[in-house]
């Protein structure tokens, strides 16, 4: 593989489907042995970004490079792809299934089964080796294509929506897999519209919306940028104060109001309006903002919607 510091580079990638265009001039680099968000609402170009990663969609504009060079079959031994659309050979044995599907990746068969049981017993399916794939609940099947998706040990580990149909309990098995591998130094993308989950995992992000990169930086960084745009609040008392020029949105949280402001706004400004409301303000705080927040501030209400987000949440005023 080539030695560049990156595992993956897009550059004026841009993808059309007869009149509609799902990836619109993406520039993306992803520096290897980093945990690497796609994120974004269903349909805004995340899969088929990644499938031009993958070499099974190739842009219309732009080009893609895998490891220093174009996504061929060598490169792609390196990667481990779990696509959204799962698929397994339901008739086939868990056990001989896993065997057959390291064996096509390169790794001898006797290797295979040893790892193959490793990771069964890890994501509790030990007893089912000798059941038929189609024996199993769509949830353990998931579980049975992610094995067969790391079983020869990618350089490279892509998945497209891994989180979608488990269980919190799996949700968080697989969260401490993919930390373990990023430990090991291996590259991971993932991408998903789930953006509580890619805070906790992710060391840099990609927002896309509507087929367009938002924004692409560190989250750390990120969030300590966007530290002033978040105002935490509790009180008691009227509660129109909240609401003025300053303000993006308004959203309740338990016993608190969170407000993410506009670029450039004066929280006293606020404070000083609550205060002169009569109201008892017992917290008000600029603290850093959730990535939902961000994508929100960066992206708008509409697309908060159709990312998943409540759309009662995604405009001033509409959480009262």
């Amino acid at each position: 593989m080539n030695d560049s510091g990156y595992a993956v580079r897009l550059e004026g990638v841009t993808k059309r489907f007869g009149k509609h265009t799902a990836v619109s001039s993406l520039d993306l680099v992803i520096p290897r042995g980093v945990i690497y968000g796609l994120l974004g609402p269903n349909g805004s170009g995340k899969t088929t970004s990644i499938r031009m990663i993958m070499g099974i969609l190739h842009p219309d504009e732009g080009t893609v490079s895998l490891f220093g060079s174009d996504p061929d079959t060598t490169r792609r031994e390196h990667v481990g792809y779990l696509p959204e659309e799962r698929g397994v050979y339901k008739k086939m044995k868990v056990l001989e299934y896993l065997m057959f599907m390291g064996e096509i990746r390169g790794v001898a068969r006797s290797e295979g089964k040893r790892r193959s049981q490793h990771w069964l017993e890890r994501l509790g399916l030990g007893a089912w080796g000798d059941k038929r794939v189609e024996d199993l609940s769509k949830g353990m099947q998931q579980k049975v294509q992610f094995i067969a998706t790391v079983l020869h040990e990618p350089s490279l580990l892509i998945l497209d929506e891994p989180f979608s149909g488990l269980d919190p309990i799996n949700q968080d098995v697989l969260e401490e897999i993919v930390r373990d591998f990023h430990a090991k130094g291996t590259t991971i993308l993932f991408s998903t519209h789930l953006m509580d989950q890619a805070e906790r995992l992710c060391e840099r992000v990609c927002l896309i919306s509507k087929s367009r990169k938002v924004l692409d930086a560190d989250l750390r960084e990120l969030k300590a940028s966007e530290r002033k745009g978040v105002l935490v609040v509790e009180f008691e008392g009227d509660d129109g104060w909240l609401d003025g020029p300053e303000v993006s949105r308004i959203e309740r949280n338990g016993s608190g109001v969170s407000l993410l402001l506009r670029d450039g706004a004066d929280h006293q400004t606020i404070l000083r309006r609550g205060v002169e409301s009569g109201a008892t303000i017992h917290r008000f705080d600029l603290v850093q903002p959730r990535l939902h927040d961000i994508f929100v501030r960066h992206a708008g209400a509409d697309a908060a919607g159709d990312a998943g987000l409540p759309k009662e949440a995604a405009t001033a005023g509409g959480a009262r």
